[in-house]
């Protein structure tokens, strides 16, 4: 049985876009959340932050997720499907039949079929993950999977250029108020 592939060039293009033109951290992921729930017709989507510290992950951004499961406590790096923070993407084709879950009956309860975990990259240093919610079981074609992992290293990418950017634009503030003293 061959796998339909879900993600295609009109979609990439889409998604690519969205990155690109913008400099908001948190709208661009916000944006991009959007996107990919409705264009994939799943249940929803994460984009997490590494709190490299806490070793957790921290909500970014998210569509299709109630708060009631976001806040369903921190999610600890080793205990919530622990792979993808060794850069591998993981894919939990059914939430029922997998022990790589923190939060296991949290996502039973929220109607959460199948997951599929991507690492966030830059400069081979992780940063984050995006996570995708099926409210289904489901089997992700090899083209898909490729195809969220470069989303990946593009959202990597986003988040260091708007972090950068946003740095310097704080730096230029603080040298212009210097300048009117």
């Amino acid at each position: 049985m061959e796998i339909k592939n879900k993600i295609d060039i009109d979609i990439f293009k889409v998604v690519t876009k969205a990155i690109a033109e913008s400099d908001n951290l948190v709208l661009m992921a916000n944006t991009l959340t959007q996107l990919l729930v409705v264009a994939l017709e799943i249940k929803g989507c994460t984009i997490f932050a590494l709190n490299a510290e806490a070793h957790e992950l921290e909500v970014l951004a998210s569509f299709g997720m109630s708060a009631h499961y976001l806040s369903k406590g921190p999610l600890q790096c080793d205990s919530s499907i622990a792979a993808t923070l060794q850069g591998e993407p993981v894919v939990v084709k059914d939430v029922n039949q997998t022990d790589q879950l923190q939060y296991l009956d949290n996502a039973k309860e929220e109607g959460i079929g199948a997951i599929v975990s991507v690492p966030v990259n830059f400069a081979h240093k992780m940063i984050g993950i995006l996570r995708l919610y099926h409210h289904e079981a489901w089997d992700v074609s090899k083209q898909d999977l490729e195809s969220l992992l470069l989303l990946g290293e593009n959202i990597g990418l986003a988040m260091m250029y708007t972090k950068s950017a946003n740095a310097l634009e704080a730096i230029k503030d603080t040298i212009n108020e210097v300048q009117v003293l």
